[in-house]
């Protein structure tokens, strides 16, 4: 068979990026244990081999009906549900052209504005009064940055307890404007999410990397994340783009503190491939990343230059090699033409959990990158659970098998919808030999749809199994299997 050098290409590229298979057996724990990869899967087959395969399902968040929820001088977003009162926050960046007209950029002023809701669809923006914006302090703005120079890219931090200082919310934003040595992206603390401590702004990392600058914590590393543009070697000098570089790439830097200045330079980790350049969306705008249940979720911006941006999602083991699903599917496309978000989607991987279901919110123009006369809004996409990625059992039936796992105990449960079909489930030892009363026969068949069921088997349970070592062989018929993980609680 003859092997064109761009299938050879996409072939190498995966070979390289593809992290080493886990060490069995794997230690799960109680966490939820995603497919977003064959990170846990031993094996995977079809019934129908000639005809059908287990495949890898992307299912893509659905917009709200009454987007947008937010319109007016609005862009990137944080939203975070205060667990205690049920209210909701946002934290959006804002900015007004202060100059003789739009393309005045250089008079360009940023700033942090908060909207709050009770449900997550209908919003308000109170009137503090805290600064002056535009000439009147009858605003939600809540804060304009170090020196009240520039403020945006809003990130609200997940944190450690022991990294929080004491305050309820840490913000991380991007100024520039300020005193030599002050700008790049800093961190702040506030008590209320109204009030920030601007004695506790603190300078992490002096780049001039103009988007939202995404910081996680790695729970495993125990190291801070961020994932930003190379602006410390691209694009910070005047000249053509043969001298200056394209700065439009993913890159990272880790420090194991927060509140101090961060000294790595950032490391490149992902550029537009050839898959990319099919449509010329050969740039990265920004990556909002997300560390949860040991995998990096991200959010990338795949932007042609200088027009559309939408939102492709990504995934990393690691945080360095992320994968991209194979067919390259949007989790925000664009809106229809003549809609409120036809022009870019900037998505976000911080969802906001109801229930069942997964919000994410997401920033949106009218109009592309380039473009003066455009209109930002802000709306919400609903999808499931835990339920970005499936494993997914044709009509015949397919078998997904685990690596070796240690069994922590409890009972097996199952995001999956097997409304149309079934799932069983078998437990093996690590030569796939059955133990005993867990076969499939023994097993109680999923017929439902469900973010947590429970699997049974007659007359045993899979508590007694507990520090043992076994796989699980999920028999799935015209069903998606999201994730399992180990219940512990009585």
């Amino acid at each position: 068979m003859k092997t064109t050098p761009f299938v050879l290409c996409l072939a190498l590229a995966a070979m390289l990026q593809a992290a080493p298979p886990p060490k069995e057996p794997v230690e799960i724990g109680t966490t939820p244990q995603f497919f977003i990869d064959d990170h846990l899967v031993d094996n995977r087959w079809a019934l129908k081999q000639k005809r059908e395969m287990v495949l890898r399902v992307f299912h893509a968040p659905v917009k709200h009906a009454g987007n947008p929820l937010l319109s007016g001088e609005t862009g990137f977003c944080s939203v975070v549900k205060d667990e205690q009162s049920g209210m909701f926050r946002m934290w959006y960046q804002t900015h007004a052209w202060t100059g003789k007209g739009p393309e005045d950029e250089s008079k360009t002023q940023y700033g942090i504005a908060c909207a709050e809701s009770k449900d997550g669809v209908k919003w308000e923006k109170p009137k503090l009064g805290l600064h002056e914006w535009l000439g009147t302090k009858e605003n939600n703005i809540v804060y304009k940055g170090f020196m009240n120079s520039r403020a945006s890219g809003p990130q609200i931090l997940r944190l450690p307890e022991a990294d929080r200082r004491g305050f309820k919310y840490v913000l991380a934003y991007r100024t520039s404007g300020a005193k030599r040595g002050n700008n790049g992206v800093r961190v702040v603390g506030s008590q209320d999410g109204i009030h920030w401590d601007e004695k506790s702004d603190t300078l992490i990392c002096q780049l001039p990397s103009d988007t939202l600058n995404s910081i996680v914590y790695d729970t495993t590393r125990k190291e801070y994340v961020m994932f930003c543009r190379a602006k410390n070697r691209y694009c910070i000098f005047e000249g053509d783009i043969f001298d200056t570089g394209e700065s439009r790439r993913i890159a990272r830097v880790s420090h194991p503190g927060l509140w101090e200045e961060w000294k790595p330079v950032p490391q490149a980790i992902l550029t537009p491939d050839e898959l990319d350049a099919r449509e010329n969306f050969n740039a990265f705008y920004g990556m909002p990343v997300r560390y949860h249940a040991g995998i990096y979720w991200g959010a990338l911006w795949c932007f042609r230059f200088n027009d559309n941006i939408f939102t492709e999602p990504v995934f990393s083991r690691d945080g360095f090699d992320f994968d991209r699903l194979p067919d390259r599917p949007k989790m925000l496309p664009l809106g229809e033409e003549g809609s409120w978000d036809d022009g870019m989607t900037f998505g976000s991987m911080d969802w906001v959990e109801m229930g069942d279901e997964w919000w994410y919110y997401y920033s949106g123009w009218d109009g592309d990158h380039g473009g003066k006369e455009r209109n930002a809004a802000i709306g919400l996409a609903r999808g499931r659970k835990e339920g970005l990625v499936s494993l997914r059992g044709p009509r015949g039936g397919g078998v997904v098998v685990t690596r070796l796992l240690k069994w922590p105990g409890g009972k097996l449960m199952l995001n999956a919808d097997s409304a149309k079909g079934e799932i069983k489930v078998r437990v093996s030892d690590a030569t796939r030999k059955v133990m005993p009363g867990f076969d499939y026969t023994d097993c109680e068949p999923f017929t439902g749809d469900s973010t947590a069921h429970e699997m049974k088997w007659r007359g045993q349970s899979l508590d007694a199994l507990a520090g043992k070592e076994l796989r699980f062989e999920f028999f799935l018929r015209e069903a998606d299997l999201f994730t399992f993980r180990a219940d512990t609680s009585k």
